[in-house]
């Protein structure tokens, strides 16, 4: 049966009041009547003992999202090579549900990450066989919805799913942000409800330990079994939010306790829970990544869960998880943290390939032209490709990861880029039985060298009508043009939301948990957002 040593850390000494770009060593925090406080737009209310008490501005929103451009479109002849780190993070996809559901909103273009979007969404690839060669690429290539004249290439891979009589034991180090900053309800409260559905996956070999961490550490529960679930529910429920000590060996402090439980036949991994504002005792975001890439070589993997709005900090989170064989979720409802970590639980905790890389090659004689949609943040050099000292993206067990490129077949007219006037050697002939060349690199856990795997994309394997393809290839581009129209990447623009919900609807197939229904009121509301904002 197999064992997790789960160590939970409360950072009390987190702060969320500071930016990335500000020394993250706050100042003690004043206390002060909730209901009083200064700002900008401030009114006042008369009391009954004559005294006049401010009542609170609109909340401040200072959420961080990196700024970063669609890909562009790339001609074959000059970039035939693309290459590109996988991705299993959903955090952008439900940050979007939080802004259309709970706000009224649309979220902002930042915000979006296409192919977290497309990558929330379970796929029915090929299955692996073993865990000894983990997943080989399924590939599609049909027509684009939205543009009649170019194709859509779908790259799908289906991580290995491990039983849980095969899953190894781990070493879990859970790293909860309990600053002042996570009173509010979707914050702490939420993050005690989300641990709590952890709690009950484990069994009496899994071993819970409890650590505060303020000024000092302290152990609030000692390793306790898994099967004692009240007692280690009663120690999470005692935590409180509060005050704004300065925390910042609040991530030093978890790497050290993961370092201490090393084991080379275990899982070893991180479980970092914030608002994503958070002071861990460096200075801002480039030092953060520096100190958790250094990590990285320690074979500790690390998972970021964000919670709650306003001051929400994505530019951190994608940093800490991309420099620390990261995974990133974001936790808005209850739902979701059921999701992550008890529907996807072993592919949450369980690796079963590291640093997955993606390289295609276009065949100029048959592509003029391509697109990848999605994955700007995760865009690797040519050469990076065979290089195994670079880091890529994890892919847990039972995991797929999925990626589009949009095509302008050679004479289809959906060529964006106009030929050269004095092009030195044109492309009149050549193989045109494939359309691509599809290689992807990975590494077991705890290897050091990467295996290869190639695969042909065949002409005549090619999909003529998008209604004669597979569900999910219908679905993953639904999902992918609703991503790109939030993202105002202009591609979309013409493609309407009613077509999005018709692609979606025809193609939801099997939907045990609603994620499927979910997304097309998701895009229903958009629609009427959009219509209300003009």
């Amino acid at each position: 049966m197999r064992k997790i040593s789960v160590i939970l850390i409360a950072a009390l000494g987190l702060s969320s009041c500071t930016t990335p770009t500000q020394n993250l060593i706050a100042e003690e925090e004043v206390a002060t009547d909730p209901i009083v406080v200064t700002g900008s737009r401030m009114q006042s209310v008369q009391m009954s003992a004559g005294y006049t008490r401010a009542l609170p501005p609109e909340p401040q929103i200072t959420e961080q999202y990196e700024d970063v451009d669609p890909n562009p479109i790339k001609l074959v002849r000059e970039e035939p090579v693309s290459t590109f780190s996988s991705d299993v993070d959903t955090t952008s996809y439900s940050v979007m549900r939080r802004y259309i559901g709970r706000n009224n909103q649309l979220p902002p273009s930042d915000a979006v990450r296409v192919e977290e979007f497309i990558n929330y969404f379970d796929y029915q690839y090929k299955e692996p066989t073993s865990a000894t060669e983990p997943f080989s690429p399924t590939v599609w290539v049909t027509p684009t919805p939205w543009n009649e004249n170019t194709k859509l290439m779908h790259i799908g891979v289906k991580g290995f799913d491990l039983q849980p009589d095969e899953m190894p034991d781990a070493n879990i180090v859970l790293l909860l942000d309990v600053s002042g900053s996570m009173r509010a309800e979707n914050k702490l409260p939420l993050v005690k409800k989300s641990v709590e559905l952890l709690v009950n996956e484990m069994s009496r070999d899994d071993t819970i330990a409890v650590v505060v961490y303020a000024g000092a550490a302290g152990v609030v529960l000692e390793p306790t079994p898994g099967n004692q679930k009240t007692k280690i529910i009663q120690a999470l429920n005692a935590l409180e939010a509060g005050g704004s000590t300065a925390g910042g060996e609040g991530l030093a402090l978890a790497y050290k306790l993961a370092e201490e439980n090393f084991a080379k036949d275990k899982v070893n991994r991180i479980i970092l829970a914030t608002d994503g504002d958070f002071n861990v005792g460096v200075v801002d975001a480039d030092s953060l990544e520096d100190f958790v890439a250094r990590k990285r070589k320690s074979g500790i993997f690390l998972t970021v869960l964000g919670f709650g709005e306003g001051n929400y900090n994505d530019v951190i989170a994608q940093k800490l998880v991309q420099a620390g064989n990261g995974v990133a979720a974001y936790i808005d409802t209850l739902n979701e943290a059921r999701k992550v970590l008890v529907r996807e639980f072993r592919s949450t905790l369980f690796p079963i390939a590291t640093d997955l890389k993606f390289q295609v090659e276009f065949n100029p004689a048959v592509v003029a032209e391509y697109r990848l949609i999605g994955y700007e943040t995760r865009l690797l050099n040519r050469e990076d490709f065979n290089n195994d000292a670079i880091d890529a993206g994890d892919i847990g067990s039972g995991h797929t990861v999925t990626a589009l490129y949009e095509l302008a077949l050679v004479g289809s007219g959906g060529s964006m880029i106009d030929d050269l006037r004095y092009d030195p050697a044109p492309v009149t002939e050549g193989n045109t039985d494939e359309t691509a060349f599809v290689r992807l690199r990975y590494k077991r856990p705890g290897e050091d060298e990467s295996q290869l795997l190639e695969q042909a994309v065949l002409t005549n394997d090619g999909i003529a009508s998008l209604d004669n393809a597979p569900d999910d290839a219908q679905f993953a581009a639904a999902v992918a043009a609703f991503g790109q129209k939030l993202q105002r990447a202009g591609h979309t623009d013409n493609y309407a939301y009613e077509e999005i919900i018709a692609l979606a609807q025809g193609a939801k197939g099997d939907d045990p948990f609603g994620y499927r229904a979910e997304f097309i009121n998701l895009v229903r509301a958009a629609a009427g957002i959009d219509v209300a904002e003009e």
